[in-house]
C-alpha cells in the first residue's frame, strides 16, 4: 500500500459560537492542511498519484476559504462551528470527489492544523 500526501496552507477568521472562553471570540488561524491518498496500483510512470494534481485540487479547495470569515461560509452557516474538526470534515468530502482521484487511489485522511502544536485527522 502507497500513501501519498501534500500540503497546502490557508489564513481564515472564525469563532467557535458557544465556546466556553476566549474561542468564541473572532480571531484568526494560518491554517495548514494535510492530504493523505491511498492505494496499492501504480500507473504506467510508476505513481500513485502525481503530487501535483493532487496538490492543485487541495489549493482549489482552500483557495475558497483563504482569507474568509469561516462562520459566514455555507458549510458553517446552519449552526456547524468552523472548528478545526468541521473544517477537516468539509475539506475531505470536498477533495473526495476531485477528478484527479482515478479508479487506483482513494483519500485516506485530511489533517487540518489550526497552530503548530495542535491538529485534527479526520477519515471516513
Amino acid at each position: 500500500m502507497y500513501e501519498i500526501k501534500v500540503k497546502a496552507a490557508f489564513e481564515a477568521a472564525h469563532r467557535i459560537v458557544g465556546y466556553p472562553g476566549k474561542c468564541d471570540r473572532l480571531h484568526g488561524h494560518n491554517w495548514t492542511v494535510e492530504a493523505a491518498v491511498c492505494g496499492e496500483e501504480l500507473d504506467a510512470l510508476g505513481m500513485l498519484i502525481d503530487f501535483k494534481e493532487l496538490k492543485a485540487a487541495l489549493k482549489e479547495i482552500l483557495a475558497e476559504l483563504d482569507h474568509q470569515y469561516l462562520n459566514e461560509l455555507p458549510p458553517f452557516t446552519q449552526g456547524t462551528n468552523p472548528t478545526a474538526e468541521n473544517i477537516a470534515q468539509y475539506i475531505f468530502t470536498v477533495l473526495e470527489e476531485a477528478t484527479c482521484l482515478g479508479n487506483n487511489c482513494r483519500l485516506a485522511a485530511v489533517t487540518v492544523w489550526e497552530s503548530p502544536d495542535s491538529c485534527v485527522t479526520y477519515r471516513r
